[in-house]
């Protein structure tokens, strides 16, 4: 078969060849009607097009988010896999709160009685490193507090910390961490989100940080790669562009 397709390609014009391969393509692609989930498979199985109760919970967040499909069905699926791991969720960097409302969603299904701590300036991004950070202060300001709680909403499970960090974890010593979502951007905040949440994250808890592989956001990866240089985490890194900490 595959010396008729070079032999097609090599020698008979495309006007012959396209509507035999489009032929052959379409009697392949018949036999995978049969699979389950048919429509979640994009060469392989891609549950972020919208599989189970993610569908529903990313058309409920997607207005409201700049994560993609497949970085929020990472999210999810780091989510509930810590929900048994002792400890609150923490999320550093909410913007308009799309990612913080499908943490929500997923807590309040499983009634864990775990704490949601949210955390951000709910004002834009603040002062940057030049060296370091492309954005600049001031980036991501069409926000605020009152917006996000409006969309999260105020249960007592779900508390809202205003503040740059790391002066908005004062108070929060001695935490315990089950999940960390750090979707900061900037190098300084990712650094201090990292001094403050990993010595309080639980043995098998997971950090998930959402911008480490961006090229608008070459701090992050620094940031993340200088902390865990000492560390004996070594972060996973996604074809998302995310990265993922397991704790030891």
């Amino acid at each position: 078969m595959r010396q008729l397709e070079k032999f097609l390609k090599l020698f008979i014009p495309p006007i012959i060849s396209s509507p035999i391969r489009n032929r052959r393509k379409r009697r392949e692609e018949k036999r995978y009607d049969k699979i389950p989930d048919r429509r979640f498979y994009d060469g392989v199985f891609s549950p972020w097009l919208g599989y189970g109760e993610f569908g529903s919970l990313f058309d409920a967040i997607r207005k409201f988010t700049l994560v993609s499909p497949a970085r929020a069905w990472m999210l999810y699926s780091l989510a509930s896999q810590s929900l048994s791991i002792s400890g609150s969720f923490y999320e550093a960097g909410v913007f308009r709160g799309g990612t913080a409302l499908l943490l929500r969603k997923i807590l309040e299904t499983n009634s864990t009685g775990k704490q949601l701590r949210l955390f951000d300036t709910f004002g834009g991004m603040p002062k940057t490193n030049a060296e370091k950070d492309i954005h600049q202060a001031g980036d991501f300001s069409d926000t605020s507090l009152k917006g996000v709680q409006t969309l999260v909403g105020t249960p007592a499970f779900v508390t809202y910390h205003p503040g740059i960090i790391p002066a908005s974890f004062v108070g929060l010593e001695s935490d315990v961490i089950a999940f960390a979502h750090i979707d900061l951007d900037i190098y300084q905040g990712i650094l201090d989100s990292c001094r403050f949440i990993y010595p309080r994250l639980s043995a098998g808890g997971i950090i998930v940080f959402d911008d480490y592989g961006f090229m608008s956001c070459p701090g992050a990866r620094e940031a993340v790669d200088q902390f865990f240089a000492d560390k004996p985490e070594v972060p996973l890194v996604l074809p998302t562009g995310q990265a993922i900490v397991f704790k030891l």
